[in-house]
């Protein structure tokens, strides 16, 4: 921060008190020009930094919703456990005698077109279905397994004595290929057989599960002042974000600068990708042609592993309880974890406040006084925090980083609206570890080690503030940190945008 110079050139005097008191070393002298003693009026400063926008700084979302744990590696591997029955797509039909052959695809909700391998085996009985919106299901048995991803479906009930899966009562056989599903629901054999029958295709079902993998990045920032100005004070009067009050000079700019930092901590643990490796510029510029780069940040593991939703507070482009029902929908799919924090702008949380009061309008008028005296002298109180929806409890909070309009608010960056994250724990199996752990859905992790730790590191350097390290002439702060994110189960989070 610069000194306070009178206009009229003189200048402060250069012994620093340790506390604000007027005596003799440090005082301001108006001895030339129009700014003299002989002056009537001397000018009023005010000491006091005027806070004109608030709290500044959005840092505090990860750590109010995740944990944070040391790591000593490159990268940090873990595994998600897949789903523990059988279901598939249906990608292709082909009719057989009295049966009728299904070339699977991935299960549902995978990005993948094409199942590498399937679990079904012999005798399994499957309930089959077009995937239509007036669906034809229908339940038969699994009497072969063809090479292929196939298997040879023999229905349990037809509409003629032929047997085929094209004679279901109903069935659109191109509707079936191009949108059907099935699933495992038991199996049956006859009297008297050998085992599970023929050998051929069934072997044990062995559980799937996804690898996935994060690197950390190194971000850095510092600050930096001559040893001339750190004896110049000017006095502000702050109360910084931080906790920090009091009279602050010179240090009050490393302090913005350390707030600063922080906040990118977040950010870059938000809005960070991977690069791609192999001749970009990026590439170039930080680690040279063909070494990794960049982290996955929330919004593009949602993006690559969730779900996205458009519209405002749904699916759709109208903001009624209606649509808000569309994402418990999705939700049941994942697992129906029941409590979900849900961080928006001000837009979204408007208009899930004008749903939720649309379904409380009751006393004079049709306006909601109160909640069980129903007087009309309390105050009507239109923001909701939290609501309860089926199974699924919902908390709602205002997030700053979407609302700033230095950062993502207003119309600039609407790509991202919300998002929706689940609340309380998931358990993983851990490749360094060895072992399942469980762990928060989010949780940072960073690179530390019994001799140096990269959480956020700060050190001087420069030849002013006591601590010598070169023959700088001035003070350097520097900050790092090496970090990244650990996003499990994204497939229970969502993005509104």
């Amino acid at each position: 921060m610069a000194a306070i110079t009178p206009t009229g050139g003189s200048s402060l005097n250069s012994v620093p008190s340790p506390v604000k008191a007027a005596i003799t070393t440090n005082y301001l002298d108006f001895t030339s020009g129009s700014n003299d003693w002989s002056q009537q009026y001397l000018p009023d400063l005010i000491e006091q930094e005027a806070e004109v926008y608030g709290k500044r700084t959005i840092s505090g979302f990860l750590a109010a919703i995740g944990a944070e744990e040391a790591m000593s590696s490159d990268q940090v591997v873990w595994t998600e456990q897949g789903r523990l029955h059988l279901s598939y797509k249906v990608t292709a039909y082909a009719a057989g005698s009295n049966t009728g052959d299904l070339t699977l695809g991935q299960a549902p909700g995978s990005s993948a077109s094409a199942a590498s391998t399937h679990g079904i085996r012999i005798g399994s009985t499957v309930l089959v279905s077009d995937g239509q919106a007036n669906a034809v299901v229908f339940r038969g048995l699994v009497t072969h397994l063809p090479a292929g991803n196939k298997i040879t479906v023999a229905p349990y009930t037809t509409g003629d004595a032929s047997g085929d899966i094209a004679d279901v009562s109903g069935i659109n056989t191109t509707t079936l290929a191009a949108s059907g599903r099935v699933f495992v629901y038991g199996s049956e054999y006859g009297k008297g057989t050998n085992g599970m029958g023929e050998t051929t295709g069934n072997n044990p079902v062995m559980p799937q599960f996804t690898t996935f993998n994060n690197k950390p990045i190194i971000l850095k920032d510092h600050y930096s002042i001559s040893g001339s100005d750190t004896s110049r004070i000017g006095w502000v009067e702050v109360s910084a974000e931080d906790g920090t009050s009091g009279y602050l000079w010179y240090l009050k700019a490393e302090a913005e600068t350390r707030l600063r930092f922080a906040d990118y901590l977040e950010m870059s643990l938000l809005e960070s990708e991977k690069g791609t490796v192999g001749g970009s510029v990026a590439d170039n510029s930080i680690n040279g042609a063909g070494e990794s780069f960049g982290t996955e940040g929330l919004f593009k593991a949602i993006t690559a592993r969730g779900h996205v939703t458009s519209g405002i507070a749904g699916t759709s482009a109208v903001d009624d309880l209606g649509s808000f029902d569309e994402i418990l929908k999705k939700f049941d799919e994942q697992g129906a974890i029941e409590e979900y924090m849900l961080y928006c702008n001000r837009t979204v949380s408007l208009a899930i406040d004008d749903m939720l009061a649309a379904q409380n309008s009751y006393g004079s008028g049709g306006t909601s006084y109160g909640v069980f005296s129903n007087s009309e002298d309390m105050a009507l109180n239109l923001g909701f925090s939290g609501f309860r929806r089926a199974s699924y409890d919902f908390y709602k909070s205002d997030w700053r980083y979407l609302n700033d309009i230095s950062l993502r608010g207003q119309d600039a960056f609407n790509d991202i609206r919300g998002v929706l994250i689940p609340a309380g724990t998931s358990t993983v199996y851990d490749e360094v570890v060895g072992r399942s752990m469980r762990r928060p859905f989010l949780h940072v992790r960073y690179r530390a080690s019994q001799t140096d730790d990269r959480r956020m590191k700060t050190w001087i350097t420069g030849s002013v503030g006591g601590n010598i390290t070169s023959d700088l002439d001035a003070m350097e702060i520097n900050f790092l940190s090496e970090r990244c994110l650990v996003v499990q189960g994204a497939n229970n989070f969502m993005l509104l945008n």
